[in-house]
């Protein structure tokens, strides 16, 4: 038994040692990769010097032969005998000298003399390194690795990397650069998007003629007929479950527990908030619940003084609160299964009933204590799943299941089994007079029956829609219907149902602006395209991807606004135009996926960036409508991250997987940009905190009055940032609301609005400007909106 326990506790360990030991070898085969493609470009230029004119060139401004971390801790760790190529343990403001082959220029010779030092270059590479990470290792761990000034530049380190910025000529004295928050704000102004892929009971109308809904960290009280929204946003990840109290104001949620930026989990917790006010009432469970909330319900015979919760831990465990006071009376285990809902009896705060993955609990609770009775399926065929139940007006119990049924059940016995529909009853609706509605998973029904379960009418929602996730009544008559392809749907039997709320359904990265209009579009991994109205925060239309392989990743507008690019994930990109719908271009680069589309100022050139490590270049005529392979841009050692045109049209900026800063033509610093959305650069530098790993910043944008940028970050986070934003530890406001990572922003036309899009989230949030200075639109609603939207409350704080 020693034994078994030494080895088990071992392995964990030799598994880490490992996994650190991998990732150092990839870093290290990364850098040196980037290395040699250093050379190359030398070479490269060389040899267009010689008369070899090629119009489209990557050359760097300056290259540091790099290090990994853990290869310069390795080198410290040996000691003074191995010290050999390590330098004093203090700070220096300067780099070592390189070995002299890498300090001769390759232009005193002739061609053969480059390749022989090419060669060289090749051979010698890894010695250098070995070299140079003593130096290193002191000037990283002395220094607090993030920025060096030397002289005219800047070293950023990530991942022990160093990353050369230079001052631009203009900057006379960078130390007395001041680095201020940004004059504007943001307020949430719109929630695109609808939980229902993997949520249930999400959707309630309550009587201020608001639809109460959640997706990400926010829940949305959408007005149906003003088409006006306030927003719920005190929770601090998704958002999973809701119920309504019985005076039909206050609201229950729960969230998920999530983790911080370190990766340690975060408690998850219930608030009861005023859905008049947006006031919380009062937050229970914080230290009590494991994961998340699964499910909640209030008690409705006693006015609703009692809360049960199920949370999402192993043992799935039930408790029973008295909210207002904050007093947990009870919780016992519930089931290893899946638990998928919970409800009082309408008629005895003392019955609960739950039900999940192949079972029925019957709980009574007496003398502060829960009890349980399994319901027992005896001649009838146990389902895989228990979906959904209801209360009938006579008091039984009738559940919804996997098998298309509906079980009545009377004091834990079935008494009877109604076959209802074609796949999964996924939800149920009783209605004021008794009767009871239905939706069903694969054949999308909605069925309305009589109180004795006869069926009365029935309707089916539109295939592109998905299955019906759940069903909230509106007048008895006009029905309100979630999907799981996450819409909201409106409408009646006889009419019809269209939908009021709609978003994508996996993962999205795509996102660009309209040049002119306050139109956005967005794709990702659902294989939509979507073209939205910011104005009227609506969805215009949606086209589908032939391919299934096939998901969209990124997009850009031309700058005349009549076609929008699209990069997909297996190389091949499309144009669409925007009037028509249609494709107009299709075309391939390479086989990998492409990760930035982006027009020239002019629309004259037309840039895609691949992970094959390419930038490909076409001239682009007839209005967008026509494309023809001009280029390709060489050089970056890994896959094209971001990039951006100079204002003139002349030049390309371009990040790579390995961080690498690259400029097609030989761009200087002072050029200017037409867009900024590079994630490294001299201009956006203050961005990044101390520590990060390079992946922290999924993407940033410059606002086009060149005041302010906007970064989306791994950790759910929006931040604000004055621009320029060049030195370390920039002040920032930090906007919350994304339950996953952000993947992209963008600001529209005229930085009234800024759009954020959540990656695993499925949700974009459309955020207001506001503040003094150019750009500020504080005062201006988008032309075409029709409504004053408001959010809850300003979500910003300084960091």
């Amino acid at each position: 038994m020693f034994i078994a326990d030494e080895v088990s506790t071992e392995f964990p360990d030799r598994m880490s040692l490992m996994e650190v030991r991998l990732q150092a070898q990839e870093d290290e085969i990364t850098l040196l990769k980037s290395s040699l493609a250093d050379a190359l470009r030398k070479l490269h230029a060389f040899e267009e010097e010689m008369g070899k004119d090629q119009t489209w060139s990557s050359l760097v401004e300056e290259t540091i032969q790099p290090t990994t971390v853990r290869t310069l801790q390795q080198q410290q760790s040996k000691g003074s005998e191995d010290s050999q190529g390590s330098c004093p343990q203090t700070p220096t403001s300067s780099s070592p000298a390189p070995p002299k082959e890498l300090a001769s220029s390759p232009h005193g010779g002739p061609l053969s003399s480059i390749r022989e030092e090419e060669n060289m270059l090749c051979v010698d590479l890894q010695k250098w390194n070995q070299a140079l990470a003593g130096c290193l290792n002191s000037l990283v761990l002395c220094i607090l690795p993030f920025i060096l000034l030397t002289g005219q530049s800047i070293k950023m380190f990530i991942r022990g990397r160093p990353i050369t910025m230079y001052i631009p000529s203009n900057i006379l004295n960078y130390e007395e650069l001041r680095m201020d928050l940004p004059s504007q704000k943001l307020d949430l102004d719109w929630v695109y998007g609808y939980r229902g892929r993997d949520c249930r009971a999400n959707l309630y109308l309550l009587p201020s003629g608001e639809a109460v809904y959640f997706i990400a960290c926010v829940v949305v009280l959408y007005h149906i007929r003003n088409q006006t929204q306030r927003h719920y946003q005190k929770h601090t990840d998704c958002v999973r479950c809701l119920a309504i109290h019985p005076d039909k104001v206050r609201v229950a949620s729960g969230q998920t527990a999530g983790v911080d930026k370190d990766g340690k989990p975060l408690q998850p917790f219930v608030h009861i908030w005023d859905s008049k006010t947006l006031v919380t009432l009062q937050q229970i469970g914080l230290g009590t619940f494991e994961r998340g909330v699964g499910a909640l319900a209030f008690s409705s015979s006693d006015n609703g003084t009692f809360l049960c919760v199920i949370d999402d831990s192993n043992e799935h465990m039930i408790s029973v609160w008295d909210w207002n006071k904050n007093i947990k009376h009870t919780e016992v285990k519930s089931t290893n299964e899946a638990v998928l809902g919970v409800d009082f009896s309408p008629t005895d705060t003392n019955n609960i009933i739950s039900c999940g993955k192949s079972h029925v609990y019957f709980w009574t609770l007496s003398a502060g204590t829960l009890t349980k009775k399994q319901g027992i399926f005896g001649k009838y065929k146990k389902p895989k799943f228990v979906l959904c139940f209801v209360f009938s007006l006579t008091g039984d119990v009738l559940t919804g299941d996997s098998e298309g049924n509906i079980l009545t059940w009377g004091k834990s016995a079935i008494m009877k089994q109604t076959r209802a529909h074609e796949g999964s009853v996924f939800t149920m609706c009783i209605l004021q007079g008794g009767a009871i509605l239905s939706g069903g998973g694969k054949d999308r029904k909605i069925i309305r029956w009589s109180a004795d379960l006869a069926p009365e009418r029935e309707c089916e929602i539109p295939e592109k829609f998905g299955a019906v996730r759940t069903i909230a009544d509106v007048d008895g008559e006009e029905l309100l219907v979630g999907t799981t392809r996450n819409a909201i749907l409106r409408g009646t039997f006889s009419d019809g149902f269209v939908a009021i709320v709609q978003g994508h359904v996996d993962e999205m990265w795509g996102l660009a602006t309209h040049p002119t209009q306050n139109i956005f579009i967005t794709c990702g991994n659902d294989r939509q395209v979507c073209v939205w109205n910011a104005g009227d925060h609506k969805l215009d239309w949606c086209a589908t991807l032939e391919v299934r392989e096939e998901s969209g990743l990124c997009a850009d507008f031309s700058p005349n606004g009549a076609v929008v690019s699209v990069g997909l994930s297996t190389g091949r990109w499309v144009v669409l135009d925007l009037q028509t719908k249609e494709v107009v271009s299709d075309l391939t680069d390479g086989n990998e996926q492409l990760s930035v589309m982006r027009y020239s100022p002019d629309g004259s050139f037309l840039a895609v960036g691949s992970h094959d490590n390419f930038i490909y270049i076409y001239n682009v005529t007839e209005g967008g409508r026509r494309y023809t392979r001009f280029g390709k841009c060489t050089g970056h050692s890994s896959f094209i991250t971001h990039l951006d045109w100079s204002k003139d049209g002349k030049y390309i900026m371009s990040n790579s997987g390995d961080y690498e800063i690259l400029y097609c033509k030989a761009a200087r610093l002072n050029r200017e940009w037409a867009s900024y959305t590079c994630v490294l650069g001299f201009h956006v530098m203050g961005v990044w905190l101390e520590g990060s790993d390079g992946t922290d910043i999924n993407a940033l944008c410059r606002s086009h009055s060149e005041r302010m940028v906007a970064v989306a970050d791994d950790f759910c986070k929006v931040h604000l940032f004055q621009y320029p934003c060049p030195k370390p530890k920039a002040p920032s406001y930090k906007y919350e609301g994304h339950g996953s990572h952000v993947t992209n922003v963008r600001f529209t036309h005229n930085d009234s609005h800024l759009l954020s899009m959540g990656g695993k989230d499925t949700c974009i949030l459309q955020w207001r400007v506001k503040g003094a200075g150019t750009g500020d639109h504080s005062k201006e609603h988008l032309a075409s909106s029709s409504s004053v939207c408001s959010s809850s409350s300003s979500p910003e704080n300084g960091r």
